[in-house]
């Protein structure tokens, strides 16, 4: 056995022990904890009596020590059905449901209730929260007897979440309105259970948040922590199945190289080779014994006489099991398979499917070369045969959940393969482990595909990692990167500066482009020189388009975007190719009552006034013209300021001939019908005057601003914007459709007044 190399600690302090060259450090906190020693201690009791016993499921998580209450007369049951009449029935430390409860006092069993008192202090507050009504929210594992035993003893709504992601995703069908308590497993995660409650305060501060992890679990965890930073390695003495064990196990691999053990026998040479200071914990369930015996080997190994330490790592290697990690040198290769030499007297075949997960590789030799070192799992040991065969695989997928683990604590991003998809989310190869991505967590927003980034490389944050399950988010990266984006976008930016993006959405009033991390809005005006009705019709979604900035807001962090290009505008092709006094031939395409908008260019139209349609008097232009009619017009003038245009189709036609004129008032009315605009000048000015506004109204129905559009606008509002927008467009056009084309123009009837005015003048004078 070990000696002390001082005297023994206080309880809050490890025990120092020294082995040969290597010093030990045993934490205080190892061994059985309250509840479990007092449920041992109840079974053992019974036995002494003569009782026969039969627990519900294994009494504690770990195989020792159920194995050696079996030897002495208890039996494990695992339903309340297979318990004979006589026996006494303990409840195990982590309790079960009230309905089983009420099954054994149905049966009539005697039964001992063993059930943790910290486990009991949950089972009450479950049943104040279905009293009331309320909702019950419960941090641990759904699977483990604990968790199910505090589930029954509820009859309200209840929920399991494994960590804060899962806790995000159920919070919605949560009711509010209600009372709502939020517990933990007693021997959950003490960091996880940090970032929960923090969750939970955020968004419900009326949330009854109570901390029931046992003060055992809790300081277990921080002595493990606090020994694996003081020691190159710690061992974790403890059952597979105990979910406080492997809790250790994580907190401590997150900062030092740790093992996970049962028992003595899994210790060896190997394994502590080259170690100089090492520390021993223990799970909740483990006995004090358990550790004295593994404390004991290490002791052997170290320190046994008559055998240097070479010799002890010849003699700790020729046992091989499965499980067991070797070294080896590769010593031949071939398609299918690898042989390698262990050390032992063991041939090591190492297939080709446990070489490499990757399912590209179709020969060994792509993977490994002859006298290559490799470190391999043992998977099966055929010693009639004298071969043993390793994986390599296996063994990076334990270094690589380790590395998984230690990037849950510290939050390294790592890389991953997605191998698949299924309707929660996605599946990926990260380092040999599979890592499982909600959907809330693959994308950078809600509702997108996700299934696209099936068979890429991502980059992804480990969420949790435990030895059934390892969740990642993909979506904490992207936001990261974004925001980083952001900080870079702001520091640059500046109206005028050109980015390529990418066209996240589109809506009514225009469209969101990615260009680094911030989404910029190309009102829809800003996508096309013609007029749209949606952006659509321009974009889609995943376009990449060339955009410049046309106005900040970084206040508001908001950004203005341009698409349509100067070079497009229809108003410089016009400049250019269609001089004042050019013919053409063009349709028309509206109809009004003073009038025909003809279409020039897409975007552009000009106006043929009524008066310049025909030398004969037109009542109704719809008695002339009709919309899709292609018609030969003048250009008789542009105002490029005001972006309105003059066209006449009787500029083309012949003049008609003139009578002869009469003398006096005979001669002033044929002048006034030749020409209407100089009957008299006060008459020309007035009708100069109503024309103007006519072809004003008309313009502005038609959309040809009557302003100079200015090369930039200030940032607003994007859902204000298209609410005024919109209003404006329907409308236009509205009136545009329902204005009536029959009605003489408001000219034409003011003219024929003023001459018959001017007629009953002149008779009057004669």
């Amino acid at each position: 056995m070990p000696t002390d190399s001082q005297s023994r600690a206080t309880p809050a302090e490890p025990r120092v022990l020294q082995m040969g060259p290597v010093r030990v450090e045993v934490a205080a906190t190892a061994g059985y904890c309250f509840g479990v020693a007092r449920a041992v201690r109840m079974t053992e009791q019974l036995l002494e009596k003569g009782n026969k016993v039969a627990t519900l499921g294994p009494l504690i998580h770990n195989p020792q020590v159920v194995a050696a209450l079996a030897a002495r007369g208890a039996t494990v049951a695992g339903d309340v059905k297979n318990i004979q009449p006589g026996t006494v029935a303990v409840i195990r430390s982590h309790g079960v449901p009230a309905s089983v409860q009420q099954r054994l006092d149905d049966a009539g069993l005697e039964t001992v209730d063993a059930t943790c008192p910290d486990v009991k202090k949950i089972h009450a507050i479950a049943q104040e929260c279905g009293r009331a009504g309320g909702t019950l929210l419960i941090a641990g594992n759904a699977a483990h007897p604990e968790v199910q035993g505090i589930v029954g003893h509820t009859t309200g709504p209840v929920f399991v979440f494994a960590n804060v992601v899962e806790l995000e995703a159920l919070w919605p069908r949560v009711d509010t309105t209600r009372p709502v308590a939020m517990v933990a497993q007693t021997t959950y995660e003490v960091t996880k259970w940090l970032e929960c409650r923090g969750f939970i305060k955020k968004l419900c501060t009326s949330c009854g948040v109570f901390d029931t992890i046992c003060k055992a679990t809790w300081a277990r965890q921080q002595e493990a922590e606090s020994l694996a930073k003081r020691n190159e390695l710690v061992i974790v003495v403890g059952g597979r199945g105990s979910s406080n064990t492997e809790k250790l196990y994580r907190v401590a691999a997150a900062h030092a190289a740790a093992l996970h053990i049962e028992g003595p026998g899994e210790l060896c040479a190997l394994a502590l080779r080259g170690v100089r200071s090492i520390g021993v914990t223990s799970g909740a369930s483990t006995p004090s014994s358990a550790i004295e015996e593994v404390l004991t080997r290490m002791n052997d190994i170290f320190t046994e006489e008559g055998k240097s330490f070479e010799e002890m790592l010849d003699d700790s290697m020729k046992p091989v099991y499965a499980g067991q990690i070797v070294k080896g040198v590769v010593e031949a290769v071939s398609a299918n398979e690898v042989t390698v030499d262990i050390g032992t007297k063991h041939t090591g075949i190492v297939k080709l499917e446990e070489l490499t997960d990757d399912p590209a590789v179709r020969s060994a030799d792509e993977v490994v070369k002859r006298d290559e070192e490799l470190e391999l799992v043992v998977v099966k040991v055929n010693d009639q045969d004298g071969i043993v065969y390793l994986s390599k695989r296996q063994m990076e997928a334990r270094r690589g959940a380790a590395e998984v683990a230690q990037a849950a604590e510290d939050g390294t991003i790592l890389e991953g393969y997605v191998t698949e998809s299924n309707k929660g989310g996605l599946v990926a190869n990260v380092k040999g482990v599979k890592v499982f991505i909600p959907a809330s967590q693959a994308t950078a927003r809600r509702g997108e595909d996700y299934t696209a980034l099936v068979r890429t490389n991502v980059r992804l944050k480990i969420k949790e990692a435990s030895h059934n399950r390892t969740i990642g988010s993909i979506r904490e990266v992207l936001a990261e990167e974004q925001r980083s984006q952001r900080e870079a976008f702001w520091g640059e930016v500046e109206v005028g500066k050109r980015y390529v993006g990418a066209v996240k959405s589109l809506t009514s009033y225009g469209a969101f482009v990615d260009i680094g991390g911030v989404d910029g809005l190309v009102h829809i005006s800003e996508l096309s020189w013609s007029r749209i009705k949606h952006p659509s019709e321009v974009v889609n979604v995943g376009d990449s388009i060339e955009v410049y900035v046309k106005d900040i807001d970084a206040e508001a962090q908001k950004v203005s975007l341009g698409y349509k290009k100067q070079e497009d505008n229809p108003w410089e092709r016009l400049k250019n190719d269609f001089p004042v006094g050019s013919t053409f031939t063009a349709p028309v395409v509206s109809l009004t009552q003073f009038g025909a908008f003809v279409r020039i260019l897409p975007g552009v139209d000009g106006l043929v006034h009524i008066s310049e349609i025909s030398y004969d008097r037109v009542e109704k232009v719809a008695d002339v013209l009709e919309v899709g009619q292609e018609v030969e017009v003048k250009l008789l003038d542009v105002d490029f300021d005001r972006r309105r245009i003059s066209l006449s189709i009787k500029a083309l036609l012949p003049e008609p001939e003139q009578d002869a004129p009469r003398s006096g008032g005979d001669a002033l009315v044929a002048s006034a019908s030749a020409d209407e605009t100089t009957v008299a000048p006060d008459l020309a000015a007035e009708l100069d005057a109503q024309e103007t506004a006519v072809e004003t109204a008309a313009l502005e129905e038609a959309g040809q601003p009557l302003q100079p559009e200015p090369e930039t606008v200030p940032a607003v509002d994007p859902e204000a914007k298209a609410v005024e927008t919109e209003a404006m467009l329907e409308a236009t056009e509205e009136a545009a459709l329902t204005a009536p084309d029959t009605a003489p123009a408001p000219a034409a009837e003011d003219l024929a007044a003023e001459e018959a005015a001017m007629e009953q003048a002149a008779d009057e004078e004669e």
